[in-house]
């Protein structure tokens, strides 16, 4: 994790607190299907099960690990359950952003007091393993962020859930330590809404903004702002359309998402260029810019340790900032809407988000959305 942040970070009120993310669930067509592909495309380890015999009558979820990042794919048992509703207006993507937190009835309390939405008031799950506190508040779209309470537990995830074991496939991790950041996508008008609701609500500063002349090309553009909490730990980056000659990506993510969501899940790695072989030779697709990004990369970020070669056979782009450099790269969506797709992204001393690629980045989703017909 990042040790020393910026001072604008000191300007949280952080009144929460939050210790980090404790895990996403996504709402998938099948979730058996899902759990697979995250082990053998992102190298994703068994956890654990939940479903019929543990119990569980309206929905079967299997949970996926790898170092901190621990994702949940869930799917309805029967027809006309909430979850199916969700998958049939959304497609698969995420519902919760679970956040880890020492005390989840204040949490609410605090959040509710400030203005949030209910959405789970605070309640106790127990097992023979100890008991969770849970409770949750609606954002953007039907998104919900749930804080866990977990001191008191010793289990292997949560309440209802058993130790998931696969005997024989258990491809190996590629390097993804834990989720840096999430952006979520609303609609023309509401990025400064969600901020102030962030600020309000969660007690986050808005680190950084990019209008639409930071994040722009011929045809589209788009504004953003990211939030954060005081440690850093909790980065959410929300996105809105701009005007442009064309649709931008963040206006084809509201058409077929049908609504406000994340649009993409950032996931830190300690060597990129390894996780990124991994990840290609398991059959992940990526965003490519054009090789003649790397003529002049080095120009403008300066000496870096990786070898350029190495970050231009896979497509890694590269960015400074006043505190160092980071590389990145974007896979092409994972779910069959254009939607919900990773970042794959590795910290050198950098706490930005990698402005000077936003140009490059964007012209690449520009040529896959024309491919697509959604320009």
């Amino acid at each position: 994790m990042i040790d020393t942040l910026p001072k604008i970070y000191d300007t949280a009120k952080d009144f929460m607190p939050l210790n980090g993310t404790d895990y996403l669930e996504l709402y998938v067509s099948n979730s058996k299907q899902a759990a697979h592909y995250y082990k053998s495309a992102f190298g994703f380890q068994s956890l654990a099960y939940a479903g019929l015999e543990t119990g569980m009558k309206d929905r079967e979820s299997y949970v996926v690990v790898q170092d901190k990042i621990r994702i949940v794919l869930t799917s309805p048992l029967r027809s006309g359950t909430a979850i199916g509703k969700h998958i049939d207006k959304h497609g698969d993507g995420i519902k919760v952003v679970a956040l880890w937190v020492n005390d989840a009835t204040y949490a609410y309390e605090t959040a509710m007091e400030k203005g949030a939405t209910s959405y789970m008031e605070p309640q106790i799950e127990e097992d023979e393993h100890g008991q969770v506190v849970k409770s949750g508040i609606y954002t953007y779209g039907e998104t919900v962020h749930v804080f866990i309470e977990r001191k008191d537990y010793k289990g292997v995830f949560l309440p209802g859930f058993k130790k998931w074991e696969t005997k024989y496939f258990n491809p190996s991790p590629v390097g993804l330590k834990y989720v840096d950041h999430m952006v979520g996508n609303v609609a023309l008008g509401r990025m400064d809404y969600w901020v102030n609701f962030y600020e309000k609500v969660m007690g986050f500063v808005n680190i950084l903004s990019f209008d639409d002349n930071d994040i722009s090309t011929e045809y589209t553009a788009l504004m953003s702002k990211v939030v954060s909490n005081g440690n850093g730990r909790i980065k959410f980056p929300i996105n809105e359309p701009a005007e442009g000659l064309k649709r931008s990506q963040v206006d084809e993510y509201l058409d077929f998402y049908e609504g406000e969501g994340i649009q993409h899940i950032a996931v830190a790695t300690g060597n990129i260029i390894e996780t990124v072989k991994q990840l290609s030779s398991r059959g992940v697709e990526f965003l490519r810019v054009p090789n003649t990004y790397y003529d002049t990369v080095l120009d403008r970020v300066g000496e870096i340790d990786e070898e350029l070669v190495a970050l231009k056979e896979f497509g890694i782009l590269v960015d400074r900032d006043e505190e160092g450099y980071l590389l990145q790269i974007f896979t092409k969506p994972v779910e069959p809407r254009p939607t919900m797709f990773f970042e794959i992204i590795q910290r050198k001393g950098a706490h930005s988000f990698g402005k000077g690629n936003f140009k490059a980045l964007f012209e690449a989703i520009e040529r896959e959305q024309e491919l697509r017909g959604t320009l």
